[in-house]
């Protein structure tokens, strides 16, 4: 009923707007509930960027719109509040439509004219784009049936839960499958962004907004997310689970185990049972490899100093990082930079995963 009422509103729109002239490049906003400010905020400030020359701002080879059902503004997850600048308009009007999410467990994030809406601009071949958790959005709307959708490493144990039918990426920045373009979010959205504008713009204008924001450099959409994850395999039991991400969003600053145990409401010595039941190891084993791991890839795919890197995964100082990469991998990090090896069979566009527990028995007992 909402879908057939909405396309009737779609011709009556047509016909007021009079389908203007549009420009090179056209992109209509649908903010979720408690959407992410920085996934829409970056992409709004490239379009205004590579929309007019000096710092005026005019929509002159760009135009965005933020739509939404609603009158009230919409909600970021930090409070920010943005009005919209229409109703639902004609979709074939725009170029992109773009879904941003946010929170995932705070409630609903779109209504159901909001669906009808991104239902019916499918149905006109608009393509549909879906930053940070927007994918969930378009998933959940049924708009990505055999399309692979990228999400945040943050995300991916809750993309598998829900959606365990959906060829899901975790490993890189964005993916275009077809007209649907699904975005990990953060910093990816810029890339996003900048790889729409060199496509409708050229080059010279989305290197120009580049500058202006002062990114040096453009990543490619298959390039990896800057945090791999501990790993994809699906963990069975909740509380492992959630243990498993807390140390991933402390990997600079190690939680002690027993405050780990604390945010799951169990006793560290039920945590530690349940870590050799299900992973085979100790927590804290598994916490140190994970470091470790992050601190290999950090090695191979950045710039950082070996003290830096010690830093970002957790080790107090470099020496001791030293010592327990080389019990782990049988080389230093120095070693690791100065010396000609073969590259992981993990690599940077397929993440690495932890590998089974077994597998490094001789290694694990030297974090005893």
């Amino acid at each position: 009923m909402v879908a057939n009422l909405y396309r009737g509103r779609l011709a009556e729109d047509g016909k007021m707007a009079g389908l203007r002239a549009r420009p090179p490049l056209s992109v209509g906003f649908i903010l979720a509930d408690n959407f992410t400010l920085s996934a829409f905020s970056l992409f709004v400030d490239f379009l205004r960027l590579a929309a007019d020359e000096g710092d005026r701002s005019r929509r002159i080879l760009c135009r965005w719109t933020v739509m939404s059902s609603k009158q009230t503004a919409a909600r970021a997850s930090c409070g920010v509040q943005v009005t919209r600048d229409s109703g639902f308009l004609d979709p074939r009007n725009f170029d992109y439509i773009v879904v941003v999410g946010g929170l995932l467990h705070a409630g609903p994030q779109i209504d159901d004219e909001t669906n009808a809406y991104l239902a019916a601009a499918a149905r006109e071949g608009v393509t549909l784009v879906g930053l940070c958790t927007g994918g969930f959005i378009l998933c959940r709307a049924g708009l990505m049936k055999g399309r692979r959708v990228c999400v945040s490493w943050y995300s991916y144990q809750d993309f598998l839960s829900e959606f365990p039918d959906h060829r899901v990426i975790a490993d890189r920045m964005f993916f275009v499958d077809g007209n649907r373009i699904t975005c990990s979010g953060g910093a990816g959205t810029a890339d996003l962004a900048s790889f729409l504008i060199e496509r409708h713009l050229g080059r010279a204008i989305a290197q120009k907004a580049r500058h202006i924001l002062l990114l040096d450099r453009v990543r490619a959409g298959s390039e990896a997310q800057p945090h791999p994850p501990a790993g994809e395999e699906v963990v069975g039991d909740e509380r492992v689970r959630r243990a498993l991400l807390l140390m991933e969003q402390h990997v600079a600053d190690p939680l002690p185990i027993a405050e780990i145990a604390a945010r799951l409401s169990i006793s560290p010595r039920q945590l530690e049972r349940l870590f050799q039941s299900v992973m085979g190891v100790r927590p804290a084993t598994h916490y140190r490899l994970l470091r470790l791991r992050y601190a290999r890839w950090l090695l191979d795919h950045t710039d950082l100093s070996i003290t830096e890197i010690a830093l970002d995964s957790g080790f107090a100082d470099c020496a001791h990082f030293s010592r327990k990469f080389k019990a782990l991998h049988g080389f230093t990090p120095t070693d690791a930079r100065t010396r000609e090896r073969a590259p992981l069979a993990d690599d940077a566009l397929d993440l690495p995963s932890l590998p089974p527990p077994h597998a490094h028995l001789a290694a694990m007992r030297i974090f005893e």
